[in-house]
């Protein structure tokens, strides 16, 4: 049994419960020994301990096929909140960052879908180093896997909010979405996954037609052309109307809330007349109902960028709530480690001994 092309090992980790149980038969097994690999796995357990599966078919497993389960090279705990950042290894040793996080609602992961990323959003630590390669489907679901294993704790939400750009990576979003939810296996609800996108236009109109309910969220950053080109190169390709065009056919075709980020950078974005282009900007070209996230900039060192003060973000939320959008400020989780995107990832290639 062949992965994509010929010759290419199985990606194990990225199969279905029934897939498994086929592969099991065609190893000479019988097809339960296939749903109990299929069992371990979704725990994030590697194969010398699963125990309860035969030696020779384990020894097989190695041998012809391949599983894709991150290993942890380093884990950070916020003293504050008790979010867990993690600098998770691909088999390549490629490294890409997770975040488990605790609310009253429940636990979720905030995954990576790149090793690196080629967006260039000025503000990003993620993009420092440029885009190495796309992450499969299953290096995606192994992030999960693993924190889940890691914490002892089930998952309930998921956001692909960490490095690199979901839509830039379409197939393998798109497999991971349908992993992730699979209800023999993590079983989380696609109404609980937000895909994060920087604006590739036909990406978003791609996915309205996949039959996937997930939140769609925007790293929108800015209100007029002139000052997002300058922070986000995406917008030279798919100026802001293009975008909220698009986002527009995604409620249209969807019926899900279109949820908008917006990262709040001192003395670039963040005054009261930004808040009310924004305001309008968004009522006048969605129609539809949607939400802003505002985020108090995580800063790091390489960007030159300053997080505001709290005063500047409640005038910029209270702004927001007058002029008719409704507005809330993230919570900010782990601010007492390397909290922002890309930023462990990036000092750990540049300081490779620091713990």
């Amino acid at each position: 049994m062949q992965d994509g092309e010929k010759g290419l090992k199985t990606d194990i980790l990225g199969l279905t419960l029934e897939e498994c149980r086929t592969l099991a038969v065609q190893m000479g097994e019988k097809a339960f020994r296939g749903e109990q690999l299929y069992r371990w796995m979704q725990k994030g357990v590697p194969l010398e301990e699963m125990k309860n599966l035969p030696a020779a078919f384990r020894s097989r497993l190695a041998e012809e096929t391949e599983y894709r389960l991150p290993q942890i090279v380093k884990r950070q705990v916020s003293k504050n909140d008790g979010t867990v950042k993690y600098l998770m290894s691909m088999t390549d040793g490629e490294c890409v960052e997770s975040v488990f996080m605790r609310y009253e609602h429940g636990n979720t992961v905030c995954v990576s879908c790149q090793a690196g990323c080629r967006m260039g959003c000025r503000f990003c630590a993620s993009t420092l180093r440029g885009k190495v390669r796309d992450l499969s489907a299953s290096e995606i679901l192994g992030q999960i896997a693993v924190i889940g294993r890691d914490t002892g704790e089930r998952v309930g939400g998921v956001v692909m909010m960490g490095i690199g750009e979901p839509l830039d990576n379409y197939d393998n979003t798109v497999k991971f979405l349908r992993l992730v939810s699979d209800e023999n296996g993590l079983n989380i609800g696609l109404r609980h996954i937000s895909v994060s996108t920087c604006g590739l236009v036909p990406g978003i109109k791609k996915l309205a037609r996949e039959g996937l309910p997930v939140t769609l969220s925007i790293s929108l950053h800015a209100s007029d052309d002139e000052s997002r080109s300058a922070l986000m190169p995406v917008n030279r390709s798919y100026c802001i109307d293009e975008l909220l065009g698009a986002c527009r056919e995604y409620f249209e075709v969807t019926g899900r809330r279109v949820s908008f980020e917006y990262t709040l950078l001192s003395g670039e974005n963040d005054s009261e007349a930004d808040a009310r282009r924004l305001a309008q900007l968004l009522k006048s070209r969605i129609k539809a109902p949607c939400h802003v996230n505002l985020i108090m900039l995580n800063r790091v060192d390489e960007t030159g960028f300053q997080t505001p003060d709290r005063g500047a973000a409640q005038r910029f939320r209270a702004t927001l709530e007058r002029c008719g959008v409704n507005a809330t400020i993230r919570r900010r989780l782990g601010t007492d480690i390397d909290a922002a995107c890309g930023q462990l990832r990036l000092n750990t290639a540049e300081n490779p001994d620091k713990e």
